[in-house]
């Protein structure tokens, strides 16, 4: 797809396709990468800056992606720092173990279900943006840069999509003539990043030539290329990284995978239906920073 398309297709049709890919939804590496650009905030926990959410690269139909990863530290001591393969539609060890474990016992407070929250699953977003104002590091204005988020920010875009009450309109914050600049705003809130208070500006075109903006569109980076296969481990991989964090030896293996052959039918209530024998449960972590944080610890 050229430039001129990219125009062309500003609107509507790219909005419904985006609120299409919004309700499919609904249902790594710690070493730094200069692509991404990861907001500052001063001593107190609080920062600001304004951004732009950029279109769909070139070639690719969505201007985002999902991905899920898990982060902890096991009994060993050693951590567990890996994408997830639920992001590209596969079974996944640990996710196959919380489940497990949550369905175990029906008390939230039992051993089993304090362990599966402990090895919940992160939910991350990945898109392009054009930095137009970062304070704490202006050499980053004017540039085109990646952005991981979590699911405080992706809910303000769903908002802005997909308004709530009559009296406002729906606005495609991806789109370069119809979006609107984001004003990213961080507070410090019970020892927690907080993004509440961050919004959306009125629409505008991110500049009024359209040749500017097709140079911003072409320093766009892939964000399919993050869900290639290669980016993740094996199942067999992970889940003998998994045995070795969580130190489980071949006796424990072969009494687990004995137990999960014959315990469903006797720890989920009668009324579940049979052919449903262990729920599937994803626990994830609801603050967007959490895995960065994991990362550094791990790293140290």
């Amino acid at each position: 797809m050229d430039f001129s398309k990219l125009k062309a297709s500003s609107g509507k049709n790219s909005l419904e396709k985006l609120t299409q890919e919004l309700t499919k939804l609904s249902g790594g590496d710690s070493k730094k990468d200069d692509r991404f650009w990861y907001p500052n905030v001063d001593k107190a926990g609080n920062g600001y800056a304004v951004i732009r959410f950029l279109p769909a690269p070139a070639n690719e139909d969505v201007p985002f992606i999902r991905m899920f990863e898990h982060g902890f530290k096991g009994p060993t001591g050693s951590w567990y720092i890996e994408n997830s393969l639920t992001t590209i539609g596969k079974p996944d060890p640990v996710s196959e173990m919380n489940s497990m474990l949550w369905n175990v016992s029906s008390d939230d407070n039992s051993p089993t279900r304090k362990q599966a929250r402990e090895q919940k699953r992160k939910l991350n977003f990945i898109a392009n943006i054009y930095v137009i104002q970062d304070g704490a590091n202006p050499e980053n204005n004017g540039k085109v840069f990646l952005f991981k988020f979590g699911k405080k920010i992706f809910d303000k875009l769903n908002e802005t999509m997909n308004p709530q009450f009559a009296d406002e309109k729906p606005l495609n914050p991806f789109d370069f003539w119809a979006g609107a600049n984001f004003k990213l705003k961080i507070r410090n809130v019970e020892g927690y990043r907080n993004y509440d208070k961050s919004e959306f500006a009125a629409a505008s075109p991110l500049f009024e030539d359209d040749d500017a903006m097709e140079t911003v569109w072409k320093r766009q980076y892939s964000l399919q290329a993050f869900l290639d296969h290669s980016n993740f481990k094996s199942y067999d991989e992970l889940k003998g990284k998994l045995n070795k964090v969580l130190g489980l030896d071949e006796k424990t293996k072969l009494q687990q995978n004995r137990s999960r052959e014959a315990e469903p039918e006797e720890v989920l209530p009668r009324r579940e239906a049979p052919a449903t024998k262990t729920k599937a449960v994803e626990v994830e972590i609801e603050d967007e920073d959490d895995m960065e944080f994991f990362k550094r610890l791990a790293s140290k």
